[in-house]
């Protein structure tokens, strides 16, 4: 186990929480010791093809208390046999030792995530509450042990006089830095009040995820049918369903997540149900009862500062942005004001077009929030001829998933290939595939796929890694999983997606491409910053819309016809439409953030910081938010984006330039370049600084001309 990895767990593995439940207070300590056996299927090696597959079939929320104290045990016992090793100080016995560490814990964390993530329950809320705490003081033991620090400073102190390859070397500073981030040059009162500090910080980001969570399960019923006009008939049908999955015959549901809300926001005909569908998915966390958010987020924003000053910083944007690409919260607030007044810009243009169409109609209303993806659809009905109901019935899952299969086989010779039934999974729903390194046959590993809402998953899209590649104590075979929120179809009909939801898929799938490209030999260098991470997966959602993808699986549903070249030729002329609306969503999103974590003094009122900054940056008022405050999981279910959501646009200044690179060699599908990306950026890993690893791609560092181009804004 990686150190960075390590000092992170406690404050990012655990992510949802409820009150405890009286069956779960009751008899926890026998609970606990009756799971803390050898046979507790939690805690064994994983068994089976592919190196071994998690036991999900085994799952269960009662066994990881006991599990947890187990791992816990073994892990302390494995770094203190470091620490205690009375040889010399050397990079074999301690950095790459460090390495061979938390097998058990690894599995563990990857198994409770699931649980956490995709299936969460009561027991599982009140778990994850329970123990975040516990789990975070653990880690605060381990890594705040000064004859452990010393250890690792011995190396540190003469590295280069060891003679250690330059990757070597990098781990040393890296794991040093690591340890000194996280307080080893306290001193014990210091280091106490730093531990004090992240557990409180653990317990409030179960908090704040076991509330949102909460708003996202609850639904909107549809009583009457004409209330849907407009909604095309298979997403009525999926609507229809989850009334039913419900129990509520005869009546319709729109569920708080996104995947239901955008079609309602896009093709509802009816302004009021627009409206109300809207004000319950943007009042997530904010509505002033049980589930309310903002005490908790003022809350965490002073356990923050406190924790960064402690540690030396001078706010949490500095603390968090110490091991980015982008060092200095300013560089990061330079990119995005750079972007910002562009994409206001375009927004009020096209807030005036959608007025028109409004006018025109008589339709007696000024566009307000909720009638902008409405009237967008309209602008682009008559600027292109094009509307999402012409595309969607195009764009069925199934032929999606293929064309992102298909691409990354066609750019880097990775083949997937379903498996029917051989392993084991967590919901019926999951699908999974082998994947095989076509230039040799060998297998790389499996990939997860888990597309559909459900009750107990969190919302939005995200990838996670089970188990990674390394070379260090034997290859590993990848373990890799997607997880979505896509509406699930009424039984026996297609799921039809939006080119939005196909672009999520697109993208989260680059993630997994990544992890299934890395070829590093320490565990130590294979993740990459935060700004870093986001690149490999925006530069895949590039080839979603090109001819040859939509050529082979944009494929009608019914007919089976693939999609007319005259739309696949409007789909291209209107590519930069409605760009001023996702930049500005997506940058209000990222500047609120790096504004809220880049100050001395704590925001005491969530809310009335977000009104009185949006009205700072002129954030137009016909727009809200991608993610507001009340519910932005992103910064406060974990560490892990706070003071980093910049990253997305950072990572697209590459994507941008990236994409520029292929177009210029005259084909997008320029196998040399695509061979020269995989192996120069996606297979290395953090083995080098990752601005040095884009100059040695590209010849330069990237220009953020590429990024203004490809969202139609003006570059001079």
């Amino acid at each position: 186990m990686r150190i960075h990895t390590l000092l992170a767990a406690g404050a990012s593995l655990i992510a949802v929480s409820a009150p405890m439940t009286s069956a779960l207070a009751k008899d926890a300590e026998q609970r606990i010791q009756a799971a803390k056996t050898a046979d507790n299927p939690m805690l064994r090696k994983w068994t089976g093809p592919y190196e071994g597959v998690p036991p999900w079939n085994e799952m269960k929320s009662e066994l990881f208390p006991g599990a947890f104290t187990s791992a816990m045990d073994e892990l302390r016992k494995e770094v203190q046999a470091v620490r205690d090793n009375p040889a010399p100080a050397t990079f074999q016995n301690v950095n790459e030792a460090m390495q061979l560490t938390g097998g058990t814990i690894d599995r563990l964390f990857s198994l409770w995530g699931v649980q956490t993530n995709n299936q969460a329950n009561a027991d599982v809320q009140a778990i994850d509450r329970e123990w975040s705490p516990k789990i975070a003081a653990f880690y605060d033991e381990l890594f705040l042990d000064p004859k452990l620090f010393q250890r690792h400073k011995t190396v540190y102190d003469k590295r280069h006089a060891l003679g250690l390859t330059p990757a070597q070397i990098r781990i040393v500073e890296r794991d040093y830095q690591s340890f000194v981030r996280q307080g080893a040059l306290l001193d014990a009162a210091q280091k106490a009040k730093v531990s004090d500090l992240n557990q409180q910080l653990a317990t409030a980001y179960s908090d704040f995820s076991a509330r949102v969570l909460a708003d996202e399960e609850k639904w909107i019923v549809i009583e009457d049918k004409a209330e849907l006009a407009g909604l095309p008939d298979s997403f009525v049908a999926s609507l229809k369903a989850a009334a039913d999955e419900r129990k509520l015959p005869g009546k319709w549901v729109v569920v708080n997540t996104r995947s239901s809300v955008q079609p309602v926001l896009s093709n509802a005909t009816s302004r009021a149900l627009r409206e109300k569908v809207w004000r319950a998915f943007v009042n997530r966390g904010d509505n002033g009862d049980a589930s309310d958010t903002n005490a908790t987020i003022a809350n965490i924003l002073k356990l923050r500062v406190e924790r960064a000053k402690l540690l030396g910083f001078k706010n949490h944007a500095w603390y968090r942005m110490d091991d980015t690409m982008a060092k200095d919260p300013a560089r990061a607030m330079d990119l995005m004001m750079r972007v910002w007044p562009a994409a206001v810009a375009r927004v009020q243009q096209e807030v005036a077009d959608m007025q028109a169409v409004a006018n025109a109609e008589k339709a007696g209303l000024s566009i307000e929030p909720w009638d902008y993806r409405f009237y967008a659809e309209k602008v682009r009905k008559a600027k292109y001829d094009l509307d999402e109901a012409e595309i969607k019935p195009y764009l069925e899952l199934n032929n999606m998933v293929s064309a992102a299969f298909y691409a990354a086989g066609r750019l880097y010779d990775l083949d997937f290939k379903e498996n029917t039934g051989e392993v084991p999974v967590f919901n019926p729903d999951v699908r999974t595939f082998v994947v095989t390194d076509r230039r040799n046959g060998s297998n790389v590993g499996l990939f997860y796929l888990d597309n559909f809402a459900r009750n107990g998953k969190r919302s939005g899209a995200w990838m996670t890694t089970y188990r990674s590649q390394q070379g260090l104590g034997g290859e590993r075979n990848v373990l890799a999983s997607n997880n979505n929120n896509f509406v699930k179809g009424a039984p026996g009909e297609p799921v039809l997606i939006s080119i939005d939801d196909a672009s999520t898929l697109f993208h989260e799938f680059g993630h997994a491409i990544h992890s299934f490209l890395q070829d590093v030999y320490y565990p130590a260098l294979n993740g990459t910053p935060r700004d870093f991470v986001e690149y490999p997966s925006q530069v895949n959602e590039n080839w979603l819309l090109t001819r040859d993808v939509l050529d082979r699986y944009a494929k009608h549903y019914k007919t089976g016809e693939p999609m007319p070249q005259a739309l696949v030729d409007k789909i291209e002329k209107s590519s930069t439409f409605n760009q001023g609306f996702a930049t500005v969503e997506y940058l209000s999103s990222a500047i609120l953030d790096m504004k809220l974590h880049d100050r001395d003094t704590p925001v005491t009122d969530p809310r009335a910081f977000e009104k009185a900054t949006l009205a700072e940056i002129g954030m137009p008022k016909e727009m809200v938010m991608r993610h507001r405050l009340p519910q932005f999981n992103h910064l406060f279910s974990s560490d892990a984006y706070s003071a980093g959501y910049y990253s997305y646009l950072w990572s697209e200044t590459m994507d941008a330039d990236t994409w520029a690179a292929f177009e210029e060699t005259g084909n997008v599908w320029d196998k040399a370049t695509a061979d020269r990306f995989r192996k120069v950026l996606l297979s290395t890993g953090n083995e080098t600084d990752r601005a040095e690893a884009y100059r040695a791609f590209r010849g330069r560092d990237p220009d953020v001309k590429a990024l203004l181009k490809k969202r139609g804004f003006p570059t001079g």
